[in-house]
């Protein structure tokens, strides 16, 4: 069996011709199909000298021959059944052709010297030259071993007969010298053109081959890229609305690709649902602001994402669905996609379980952490509003008052509503929750609360005495060092991990979700893991590619060009069915043509030898070759004219034309048949000219001055005989030249090989000037009679080239039928790969989704931080007061579509050049955070000048003044009065990518939380920005106005600015 090899390949990769899957390829395209074609005529051709010898000859004369042939007819009988039943005789193939070969050689020795003092140089001479072309074109040997094969068979033709013939014949010496250079002439041609053809057909099978792989290989990607497009998608929205929005995606890029206009609708696609008995959690790590002040951006990615993985995974134990993550908040809801009557009871144990591991890793490292949940039960809305940056959401009233019960809860405690406890039951003990005395919209709303007693609680005071052992071992660490350090025992997968770790596509991938990880630093042992699973994923996917390669090479042994059934290929003929893939083929250029047009050439060189070397030297053999040889040597200027001439068309205006003329031979189908029809025929036609302008001439045995009637003394014949012998030897070697042109229209091959062989068979069968006194000997063998070998060996080269032919045809038209799959399943291949782009960078910003994706993917961390970056947040306060929930508005679905039309309008700002560098990070309910300044390299912000490295500060301005200007259009259109409240800041960030089942670009940083105040401190229609980023403004050009002290949270008391809007709007004007 075929080893596995690697069959990852470049366009530059050298031949493998020795790839033991190539070699199974190869056998069943090429060398089991013409071998058992070469048996099938060998059969025909044995039976039908059986049949002419027992109607002819007596067999008593000819045992010898008789029991030869009957012998090699039964050899080859056999040999055919093996091949057509058992395919595990491939092994044995070049055996097979060794002896089809010996058998061959057998036969023709025997024909030879069947009878004594009986011997022609003429005699078995095309025999022989169908030996040495099936060496070549349909036996199963390399070029190497068919060259030497098949010298072996000429030279003994040769050696033998010259050494016989000079033995037994009193012929002259110089006649036979003229027979044996006509003979070797012959055979000489036979080499080089079986040369000629096995060379082609092996390049056209390597490059077959190389296409039929690479389709393979396509195909499997295109697989793979399906899986990682589904498993994105699934990361980013859930399976109930990601198939409609994929759809979406792909109808798009359609549009886009066939340059069609989008559908003008009133409304962008809002893929928003409503579910009802839902519960909601919130929850926030109280003290991880202060940690992460002390975290590196590294530590703080993995710190974040360990974290946030472990709650992912216990969401996932407790069927909850992970919605967002805001900062250090998380919060999922239970009873989506499909509802649950247990939801209230699976958030609940959610929220305990969280809250039991940030105790572990409180008391694992000793740092003040904590967490604090909120519960609430009722209906949501869930979807993507928005064009960039989708994130799955939710939104309701029940939404924002689960929100206010984080908010209103106690550190360490589950705090649920009322409602929420009617859905559990007695499932869980409860407390006063006293959640109005900490809200004031808790205590508006009349909201009774409770805490929920984690039945573990009881059991936590027997066990304080371990953890502080590993406190004490550590404290020498900084607290974010620590918990790095413990959080990366729990081992959450990384973010995009089903991208970077391609699975085979007949594989689960759930094989990886039982791994175990090491309670050990991650950088330790993350490389060599990383290596491990890449070669044993690479080794998969040649594995896939091996097996989809073999089924490959299956499917091709149980099809073949004589049974006509293919979903591709119309009956015998083998016209495609698809009909711009027959318009494509019979156009497709030839780029071997000119070869074609040398080796006729080179076949017309050799009929005029053979003439010159036999016939009588006449004025009309002179001017009819010079006639055909003018004509291929014009020929042969028109193909290779362009390489000849190239250097002296600029001088001749009439060499350019000729020049791009021969440009064209290859490509062009009414220049290219024409020529070849030209040389075809003339050499068909000059291979019998001169024997039809003697047809009516009588012979002459007496001494005749007519040069075609003088008689030499060859044994029993004349010199009229061997004429005859011998112009029927050029006619074959015409056929051969017509079979030279492999890529050429095989009806048209056809059609000229059919034409010639009646025309030669009528004008052999017609002569009268033959006399056949001689053939009165009735113990000559038929096989030796000049007529009978004539008529025996034309059809028998006829009907061999015309069904190799056939053969051929299958091959060029299976190659065009690959690169035409090929071709469009790599077009389905990149639709694929923008889709999958497309969706990750509408998740991550390029620069970012560039380290998850493309040829050097990167497993790492993802995390970067950055010196001078610009945070905005832009939210629309009156939107909840605009939100309301009753069956007029579809319980709130119609005033969604309104913020899906406002965040849409404004994503479509980005597509603006001017705000290219402008990142959308997320929306946060009818807010929308973004920040510029991300895409710049980091390291790279020392290296300009002030002036360009704030001038993404002006443009976030700009972009702040741009969306307000475009809710200004929202309003006029909808009849609303909304405005924007917009705060601004810029400084030092960290960004990352954390989560693995939702992966999520975010940034953190004292800058975006100043700048998340300053919106929600501001004023509507006006923005508000800190001190710092005022003066940069003002440098820029840019009037801001002071709005004094305010109390910031967390911040204690800030000086703060409007940026003035109508001077901005004219310095915009000024930048553009």
């Amino acid at each position: 069996m075929p080893a596995k090899g690697k069959y990852f390949f470049n366009e530059n990769d050298d031949c493998r011709i020795s790839d033991p899957l190539y070699e199974k390829y190869r056998y069943t395209s090429q060398q089991h199909p013409l071998l058992l074609l070469l048996l099938f005529i060998a059969i025909i051709f044995w039976t039908t000298l059986i049949i002419i010898f027992f109607v002819i000859d007596e067999a008593h004369y000819h045992l010898a021959f008789i029991i030869a042939v009957c012998a090699a007819l039964v050899i080859f009988a056999v040999m055919y059944l093996l091949l057509c039943i058992e395919s595990l005789f491939r092994r044995w193939l070049t055996l097979f052709g060794v002896m089809i070969w010996i058998c061959f050689l057998i036969v023709g020795y025997v024909s030879l010297f069947e009878k004594e003092n009986d011997y022609q140089l003429w005699e078995q001479v095309p025999f022989f030259l169908f030996i040495i072309f099936t060496v070549y074109t349909m036996l199963p040997f390399g070029m190497r071993g068919a060259v030497i094969i098949s010298i072996l068979s000429a030279l003994s033709h040769i050696i033998v007969l010259s050494i016989v013939v000079s033995m037994t014949s009193q012929e002259n010496k110089e006649s036979i010298l003229f027979q044996l250079l006509a003979n070797a002439v012959i055979f000489l041609c036979g080499n080089l053109m079986g040369a000629f053809h096995k060379r082609q057909m092996q390049v056209a099978s390597w490059d077959l081959y190389r296409y039929t792989l690479k389709c393979i290989q396509v195909r499997m990607k295109l697989k793979i890229e399906k899986r990682q497009q589904e498993n994105l998608l699934l990361s980013i929205l859930p399976a109930h609305i990601s198939m409609e929005m994929k759809l979406a995606i792909i109808e798009r890029l359609k549009e886009t690709n066939d340059n069609r206009q989008m559908h003008d609708n009133n409304f962008h696609s809002l893929y928003v649902k409503r579910h009802q008995n839902v519960s909601i959690l919130y929850a926030d790590i109280v003290g991880f602001t202060r940690l992460a002040s002390d975290c590196s951006p590294k530590e703080l990615v993995v710190m974040l994402n360990e974290l946030f993985g472990k709650f992912d995974q216990i969401a996932k134990e407790n069927e909850c669905m992970r919605i967002k993550i805001l900062g250090d908040c998380y919060y999922c809801v239970s009873g989506l996609p499909v509802s649950l009557p247990v939801h209230a009871r699976n958030c609940v144990k959610m929220g305990l379980d969280m809250c039991e591991a940030i105790k572990q890793v409180r008391e694992a490292t000793g740092v003040d952490i904590n967490m604090r949940v909120g519960i609430h039960s009722g209906n949501v809305l869930c979807g993507v509003i928005g064009l960039r940056k989708w994130q799955y959401d939710v939104w309701s009233h029940d939404v924002s008052l689960a929100n206010r019960m984080e908010s209103a809860g106690v550190p360490g405690r589950v705090h649920i509503t009322e409602a929420t406890l009617n859905h559990l039951g007695k499932a869980y003990e409860v407390e006063e929750g006293n959640g109005h005395l900490r809200d004031p919209y808790l205590e508006s709303m009349n909201i009774k609360t409770y805490l929920v007693v984690d039945p573990r609680s009881k059991q936590c005071i027997s066990n304080n005495h371990l953890p502080k052992t590993r406190v004490n071992d550590g404290l020498k660490m900084r607290a974010s060092v620590r918990m790095t350090r413990y959080l990366e025992s729990w081992g959450a997968a990384r973010p995009f991990a089903h991208l970077n770790h391609r699975e085979s596509v007949s594989s689960d991938s759930s094989s990886s979700q039982g791994r175990r990880r090491k309670e050990i630093p991650l950088c330790s042992t993350g490389r060599q893991r990383t290596s491990d699973r890449n070669s044993s994923q690479k080794g998969r996917i040649e594995e896939d590619i091996y097996d989809e390669m073999m089924s490959t090479i299956e499917g091709l042994s149980s099809t073949n060009p004589w049974c006509g059934k293919s979903d591709d290929f119309c009956g015998f003929s083998l016209i495609f069915a698809e009909p711009g893939l027959e318009k494509e083929y019979r156009t497709i250029p030839i780029l071997k043509l000119k070869s074609y047009f040398a080796c006729a050439s080179f076949v017309f060189l050799c009929i005029f030898l053979i003439q010159m070397f036999i016939m009588p030297k006449t004025a009309k053999l002179g001017i009819s070759f010079g006639i055909v040889a003018v004509i291929i040597v014009l020929v042969l200027f028109v193909c290779f004219a362009e390489k000849c001439m190239k250097c002296c068309s600029e001088q001749w205006p009439f060499l350019h034309h000729l020049c791009t003329i021969s440009e064209k031979v290859e490509t062009m189908p009414l220049l290219r048949l024409p020529l070849a029809v030209i040389t075809i025929g003339a050499l068909l036609v000059i291979a019998i000219f001169n024997l039809t302008t003697e047809k009516n001439k009588p012979a002459n045995f007496t001494g005749s001055n007519d040069l075609c009637a003088t008689t030499y003394p060859f044994g029993n014949t004349t010199q009229s005989c061997v004429e005859e012998t011998y112009y029927a030897y050029c006619c074959i070697l015409g056929f051969i030249a017509c079979s030279v042109f492999l890529q050429m229209s095989f009806e048209l091959k056809v059609l000229l090989l059919s034409i010639a062989v009646t025309v030669y068979l009528i004008i052999f069968n017609t002569l009268q000037h033959r006399n056949l006194s001689f053939y009165g000997n009735s113990t000559r063998l038929f096989i030796k009679e000049p007529r009978i070998v004539t008529n025996l060996y034309l059809v028998l080269f006829y009907i061999t080239l015309i069904l190799l032919a056939k053969q051929i045809d299958y091959y060029c038209r299976l190659d065009c039928l690959w690169k035409n799959k090929f071709k469009k399943e790599h077009e389905q291949f990149e639709t694929m790969e923008n889709v999958n782009r497309l969706l990750l960078e509408n998740v991550l910003p390029a620069h970012v989704a560039a380290y998850f994706i493309g040829e050097k993917r990167n497993e790492d961390w993802y995390h970067q931080s950055y010196d001078c970056v610009c945070v905005m947040f832009a939210s629309v306060p009156d939107f909840k007061v605009f939100y309301t929930e009753c069956d007029v508005n579809k319980e709130g679905l119609e005033c969604l579509r309104l913020l899906n039309e406002i965040i849409a309008d404004f994503d479509e700002l980005l597509l603006k050049p001017k705000f290219s560098g402008v990142e959308k990070i997320k929306t946060i309910g009818s807010t929308y955070m973004a920040a510029a300044g991300l895409s710049v390299t980091p390291g790279q912000e020392n290296h300009q000048d002030k002036e360009r490295q704030h001038a993404h500060i002006g443009i976030m301005v700009e972009y702040g003044i741009a969306l307000m200007s475009k809710l200004d259009g929202i309003n006029r259109h909808s009849f609303n009065n909304f405005r924007l409240r917009i705060g601004i800041n810029h400084g030092p960030v960290i960004a990352g990518v954390i989560g693995a089942r939702k992966p999520q670009y975010d940034i953190w940083g004292n800058t975006v939380n100043v700048a998340s105040r300053m919106e929600s401190t501001g004023e509507l229609g006006k923005i508000q920005v800190t001190e710092e980023t005022s003066k940069i403004l003002q440098e820029l050009g840019y009037s801001c106005e002071c709005r004094g002290l305010i109390n910031v949270k967390g911040k204690g008391e800030l000086r703060t600015y409007f940026v003035c809007t109508e001077t901005a709007k004219f310095q915009g004007m000024g930048l553009n």
